[in-house]
């Protein structure tokens, strides 16, 4: 027998009597687990943030399509319902991000006073709640429809950074990694269901229908969320007292002190730039082809939105798919010591950059329809490969700053949502595939820049000034099993 009883194992007192203590179940049961059942509920947040950010993508291709109508005497004419030229659509598809923006640092200072439960699920009830209402207002007018998604764009500014707040509470050190992935990787599943899924609705149910469904959808997510997810495991009503002794026990005291930031350090140092370099170039191809790819499809290949739907999510699936299995062949070279961590961040996120700097070149000068969707869906999902690289970056430079790096980072990474699809309005006025081969070069450009400033300035080591205030040996930064690996964007 293995001494236990009823799921609990025996226990030596200083008595020397044999008390028995409830054990955590296995691994594989995680629904028996509060903090995996949170990761689940994450999860479904991030994929609700992003249905709700890239629905516009989609519908604006049938918003502003020629719709087949015949008048009286049976004449057949073309009619759009909103005739919005192509930098009044750049200017829509881009207005998310000057919300987005703003509040990428207000986040996680918000959340770190408040708790990250009514942040994040805040942010996302108020931009379901706004998209409901969408299909009414914008046909008041088109600036209706650029406000709205402006303020969408600063309630969505926060989750990012604030979901840290609830980590830090709730995931034990050696499981942050897992958890992390879990909850983030809910952005890129959106991606992939919200594309094809806006092209069916579109046309079949009108494009109004993208606007009430997800809305809803967000609406209902938030409502679970507020009803089983605390800030403090301790206030769990559900939670087991193994596993909140498990959380509790494996959660070091660091992760509760005030820790001051040396922003002149931070400001001045070229491995903080680095990353901030890789993540604007990561993010320039990945917002050109979230906002733009659906026209691409549709004025170049001709595809019918709901084909288009469907195409558009393979190069996010793919993303998805590398990131996991970059993320784990990382980890195996780092704790085999094949290679060091400064080696591992370069040459993934390198990779990954240099490869798709010769997919998107690719597909910027063949322009058959098969050919150029394979590379589009190679390049934009060789992006994971990156994500391995620069997203993780700021643990292995200043572990206890990470935080605030992220939050600094992901703000001028956001420019290219903003820069990306204006500039594409003004290159792309003839709807040819000769102009859409500019933005595809521009993008490959961004790529090879951004590898050469990665490759040359990027470190993996924690920076001098990152040991100012705490001794290494104390918070566990020379341990790899416990630094904390989060993916974000």
């Amino acid at each position: 027998m293995d001494g236990k009883i009823d799921g609990r194992e025996p226990r030596d007192t200083e008595y020397g009597t044999v008390q028995y203590e409830e054990t955590e179940p296995p691994s594989w049961m995680f629904w028996k687990k509060r903090r995996y059942v949170l990761a689940i509920l994450a999860f479904f947040g991030f994929f609700t943030s992003y249905i709700l950010r890239v629905n516009l993508s989609i519908a604006i291709v049938a918003m502003t399509a020629n719709n087949t109508k015949i008048d009286d005497d049976g004449n057949t004419y073309y009619e759009q319902e909103f005739n919005w030229d192509s930098k009044l659509q750049g200017l829509v598809l881009s207005s998310f991000f000057y919300g987005y923006i703003t509040t990428q640092l207000f986040g996680g200072l918000l959340a770190s006073k408040i708790g990250g439960k009514r942040v994040f699920g805040g942010g996302i009830a108020v931009t379901a709640l706004l998209t409901v209402i969408t299909p009414p207002l914008v046909r008041v007018n088109v600036y209706i429809l650029v406000a709205l998604r402006i303020i969408e764009g600063v309630f969505e500014g926060v989750t990012y950074p604030c979901i840290h707040a609830i980590w830090a509470k709730w995931a034990p050190p050696l499981e942050r990694s897992k958890l992390g992935t879990l909850a983030f990787s809910g952005s890129f599943i959106g991606t992939v269901v919200a594309m094809p899924v806006s092209g069916i609705m579109a046309d079949r149910l009108g494009w109004a229908s993208i606007f009430y469904s997800f809305g809803a959808f967000g609406i209902i997510w938030y409502i679970v969320w507020t009803i089983f997810v605390t800030d403090d495991p301790e206030d769990d009503p559900y939670i087991s007292k193994a596993e909140l002794r498990h959380i509790k026990g494996s959660l070091n005291q660091v992760d509760n002190e005030k820790v001051v930031h040396p922003w002149k350090d931070i400001i001045t140092s070229m491995p903080v730039w680095a990353i901030v370099a890789a993540h604007f170039s990561e993010n320039w191809g990945f917002y050109t082809m979230l906002t733009q790819l659906p026209t691409f499809l549709s004025d170049t290949l001709d595809y019918k939105l709901e084909k288009s739907g469907f195409v558009s999510a393979l190069p996010y699936l793919a993303m998805a798919i590398m990131l996991q299995a970059g993320g784990y062949v990382a980890d195996y070279l780092r704790e085999h010591k094949i290679l060091t961590t400064t080696q591992v961040r370069k040459t993934f996120n390198c990779l990954g950059f240099v490869s798709q700097t010769i997919f998107m070149m690719c597909a910027a000068f063949i322009m058959t329809p098969v050919s150029v969707i394979l590379c589009i869906t190679i390049a934009i999902g060789l992006g994971g490969l990156s994500w391995v690289g620069f997203s993780v970056n700021h643990l292995d430079i200043a572990p206890q700053h990470a935080s605030v790096l992220m939050g600094f980072g992901n703000t001028i990474a956001t420019v290219p949502g903003i820069v990306s699809p204006i500039i594409t309005g003004y290159i792309v006025q003839n709807k040819s595939a000769a102009e859409w081969r500019i933005v595809f070069i521009i993008a490959a450009t961004i790529y090879i820049a951004g590898a050469v400033i990665y490759g040359i300035f990027a470190s993996g080591e924690v920076q001098p000034w990152a040991m100012k205030s705490k001794n290494r040996n104390e918070t566990g930064y020379d341990n790899p099993a416990l630094e904390v690996e989060t993916f974000t964007k």
